[in-house]
């Protein structure tokens, strides 16, 4: 079923992300001749609003040390400590410490990476809700975002290689540091198949959940900052 769900995953991409990667920004475009399932709404200069400084260090902060990794990191543990995954690590209480402070350490390496890539990139790796309506068009926007980001000089689209590179990079890192000498850099591709999937699986979340919940769920989720996970806000319209 998981190398099933990887192909799958791999198709959903390259057929939803090409499309919009190949496509010219036409910054002339008024706001209606937009086609009702564009990818974001057209950008201008004035349309477009790069998130600040700050903005970035809060959100960099909130998906490497806030409630959803420190969450997420005791769930894929606990889910590794029943596999026993690595087996070479002890079983109960030690075990599951050890294999808690790996994953919640190649989660904070795969953010960092992210958002530093990003940064010497001039990318905007936030993830914006589509500003478009229906299942599908929503569904293709989350899918495109794993791997479409914004430039954030003009907004325009560009390949987001931050988001791709990063979820094999705590992998790689745990496999060559912290993990049984036996692992290696085909054990740390494999994991970061999962991390990227685990990616696309978050932006299809942020944008369907919060219209999902019941409205004391949402305002607990929010409260939380669970649900802002890429920094998920809508996309920006042209004026």
């Amino acid at each position: 079923m998981l190398p099933f769900a990887r192909t799958l995953l791999f198709f959903c991409l390259c057929a939803v992300a090409v499309p919009f990667a190949a496509r010219p920004q036409n910054l002339a475009d008024p706001p209606e001749a937009a086609p009702a399932q564009s990818f974001v709404s057209p950008l201008t200069s004035s349309g477009y609003t790069p998130p600040s400084e700050s903005d970035k260090l809060h959100n960099y902060l909130y998906e490497a040390f806030g409630p959803y990794p420190l969450i997420m990191s005791a769930i894929v543990s606990g889910y590794h400590q029943a596999r026993r995954n690595p087996p070479d690590w002890r079983e109960g209480l030690p075990g599951y410490g050890a294999r808690y402070a790996s994953d919640f350490g190649i989660s904070v390496v795969n953010v960092s990476t992210r958002y530093t890539l990003a940064e010497a990139m001039n990318q905007d790796v936030y993830y914006y809700r589509c500003s478009c309506k229906g299942v599908w068009p929503r569904l293709k926007h989350a899918v495109a975002s794993t791997v479409i980001a914004r430039n954030q000089i003009d907004g325009s689209s560009v390949f987001a290689l931050p988001s791709v590179v990063a979820p094999y990079a705590g992998p790689l890192v745990a496999t060559q540091v912290w993990y049984p000498p036996r692992y290696g850099p085909k054990d740390a591709f494999r994991m970061g198949n999962y991390g990227l999937l685990d990616f696309t699986i978050g932006n299809i979340g942020l944008e369907f959940l919060p219209g999902l919940l019941h409205p004391k769920a949402d305002s607990w989720v929010n409260r939380f900052h669970l649900n802002n996970r890429h920094g998920a806000r809508l996309a920006p319209s042209a004026p």
